[in-house]
C-alpha cells in the first residue's frame, strides 16, 4: 500500500550503499517508509567486509575526518559514535627509504598540529618537516597560505590539475610528492597531476588548513560490515522500513514504478543510489537527457594489500602506531587491523591501502607480494624478523570516480526531469570528493528532496 492507496507514502530506494541507507534513514526519521532494494546479498555498498581464516576484513581500509559532519551525524543516528576511534589531536608518522651513505635506512617525519587557530595550527608541522629540506618547508608553507585565499569553486580551477598549481606556487617535485600527493592522493584517488584544483584544494583547505581539528582521523573499531551494513538494517527495519537483499532493479518506469527480479514493485518516489554507470543504465532518458555523459567521470582503483604476521611489527621509532604513512614507496598508508579483525595470538594483521592504484590494478597476487613485503621490510625493521602467516589481496577497480579537471561539470544534481525521480550517490554533485562523506551528504539531500515532492503531492491531492 502507498499514499496513492490511502496509505503511508512508499519511497523505492535503489542500492544499499552508504547513500541508501541514509535516505533510507532520514526518510524514516520523519514517517516516510523507505524500501532498499539491493542487488547483492549484504548492505554497505563499497565499504563492506567478508570471512577469512576466522578473521573479520574490510574489503578496504575506510577513515573519516572530524570536519566529515555529515557522516559523524550518520553514526550518531546510529548510535555507532563510540564505535568508532578519533584522535584527540592531528598526528601522522611519515616514513621513506633512504639508502644515501652515512644514513639511515629509513627517514621519519611527523606531521603534528598544534593548538592554535587554522591555518597557524599546521605551520609548525610544515616548518619542521624531515623529509624536506629547510628552503622546500618555508616554500611549503608559502604555498599553503595561498591555498587559503583560493577559492575551490572558481570555474577556472577546473581547468587545471592540483600538480600544475603546486608547481607554479614553488613545489618542486619532491614536495609534491613528499606533503601534498600524501594527502591528495588519500582524499581524491587520484594523483596531483590527475586531481582536479577544485576538488584538490577544496580538501586541503576544508580539512588541512580550516578548523584546526578538522583534520583529525578517526578509524572504525569495528567491521565495516557491522557499521555500515548491520546496524543500518537493524535501525531501518526497527522504524518499518524495509530490505530486500539479491533484488537485482533492471528498470525504473513511469507510474512510479521498478521491475526488480523481474517483476513490477509500485511506490510514491524512487531514489537511485547506485554507481554512476548503473544509474545511467537504469534512469529514464527523459529524466536525465545527458546521462550518458555521466560515463566521463570513468573510474580510480584502489588495491588493498593485506598481510598478517607472527608479531607486532608497525613501529616507528619505538613506538607502536595504529596507522603510518609512507611516501617514496609503493606504500602509501598503512594501518594496524589486528584488533578488528578479531586476530588473536599475538600476531599483527597490517592492511597498506594504496590509491590511484592504476599502475597495480590488475598485477598477479605473487608480484604483489614480492614488492609489498620486501618495502614493509624497509619501512619497519621488525617486520625482517617477522613470519609472514598470512597474505592476500583486494581489489576496488571501480573505487571512486576519476576526480579528474572537467569531472565537476560531469557530476548531476540529485533532482532530475521527472519529479518523483532522485539521485544519490558520492559521484553527484554533493560539494565533496567521492568519499564517505560525500556518500552520506548525498542521501541526505536525496531525502530532503523527496520529502518537499511527497508533501507537493499531498497537497494537490487534498485541494482537488
Amino acid at each position: 500500500m502507498s499514499a496513492r492507496d490511502g496509505g503511508p507514502p512508499e519511497v523505492a530506494i535503489v542500492g544499499g550503499g552508504l547513500a541508501g541507507v541514509t535516505t533510507a534513514l532520514a526518510l524514516q526519521e520523519t514517517g516516510i517508509r523507505a524500501t532498499i532494494y539491493e542487488a547483492r546479498p549484504r548492505l554497505g555498498g563499497a565499504t563492506h567486509s567478508f570471512s577469512r581464516d576466522g578473521l573479520t576484513v574490510d574489503n578496504g581500509q575506510h577513515i573519516f575526518l572530524k570536519c566529515c559532519s555529515a557522516y559523524r551525524g550518520l553514526l550518531a543516528r546510529l548510535d555507532a559514535l563510540d564505535r568508532v576511534r578519533v584522535q584527540d589531536r592531528f598526528d601522522v608518522r611519515v616514513l621513506t627509504p633512504d639508502g644515501r651513505a652515512g644514513r639511515p635506512a629509513v627517514l621519519t617525519a611527523r606531521l603534528r598540529r598544534v593548538r592554535a587557530p587554522g591555518p597557524l595550527h599546521l605551520l609548525p608541522a610544515l616548518a619542521g618537516y624531515r623529509l624536506l629540506r629547510p628552503p622546500d618547508r618555508l616554500r611549503a608553507v608559502g604555498a599553503s597560505l595561498a591555498l587559503d585565499r583560493l577559492d575551490p569553486a572558481d570555474p577556472s580551477h577546473e581547468r587545471i590539475s592540483m600538480g600544475t598549481w603546486l608547481a607554479e606556487h614553488g613545489q618542486g617535485p619532491w614536495a609534491r610528492e613528499a606533503l601534498w600527493e600524501l594527502f591528495v592522493m588519500a582524499a581524491l584517488n587520484a594523483r596531483l597531476d590527475g586531481a582536479a584544483l577544485g576538488p584538490a584544494a577544496f580538501v586541503c583547505r576544508t580539512a588541512l588548513l580550516g578548523r584546526p581539528d578538522a583534520a583529525d582521523i578517526g578509524v572504525p573499531a569495528v567491521p565495516l560490515g557491522d557499521l555500515h551494513g548491520t546496524l543500518p538494517a537493524a535501525r531501518i527495519e526497527r522504524d518499518g522500513g524495509r530490505i530486500h537483499l539479491n533484488a537485482k532493479v533492471t528498470a525504473v518506469d513511469a507510474g512510479p514504478k521498478l521491475v526488480v527480479n523481474g517483476s513490477p514493485v509500485g511506490a510514491d518516489a524512487v531514489v537511485v543510489a547506485v554507481p554512476h554507470r548503473a544509474a545511467a543504465a537504469l534512469v529514464p532518458e527523459e529524466a536525465a537527457p545527458g546521462r550518458a555523459r555521466w560515463g566521463g567521470l570513468g573510474s580510480s582503483p584502489i588495491v588493498n594489500v593485506h598481510v598478517v604476521y607472527d608479531r607486532p611489527v608497525l613501529r616507528v621509532d619505538g613506538t607502536d602506531l595504529p596507522f603510518a604513512a609512507a611516501v617514496g614507496s609503493p606504500v602509501q598508508w598503512v594501518f594496524d587491523r589486528t584488533g578488528v579483525s578479531g586476530l588473536t595470538g599475538g600476531g599483527q594483521y597490517l592492511a597498506v591501502s594504496v590509491s590511484a592504484a592504476d599502475r597495480w590494478i590488475d598485477t598477479p597476487t605473487a608480484e604483489l607480494r614480492a614488492v609489498y613485503l620486501a618495502e614493509l621490510e624497509r619501512l619497519f625493521p621488525a617486520a625482517r624478523r617477522a613470519r609472514v602467516t598470512d597474505f592476500f589481496v583486494t581489489r576496488e577497480r571501480h573505487a571512486t570516480f576519476r576526480q579528474s579537471p572537467g569531472s565537476d561539470a560531469l557530476r548531476p544534481a540529485s533532482a532530475t526531469r521527472l519529479p518523483w525521480l532522485f539521485l544519490a550517490g558520492a559521484w553527484t554533485d554533493t560539494g565533496w570528493p567521492d568519499t564517505m562523506e560525500g556518500a552520506v551528504r548525498s542521501g541526505l539531500t536525496a531525502a530532503r528532496l523527496v520529502r518537499r515532492h511527497l508533501h507537493r503531492t499531498a497537497g494537490e491531492v487534498s485541494g482537488r
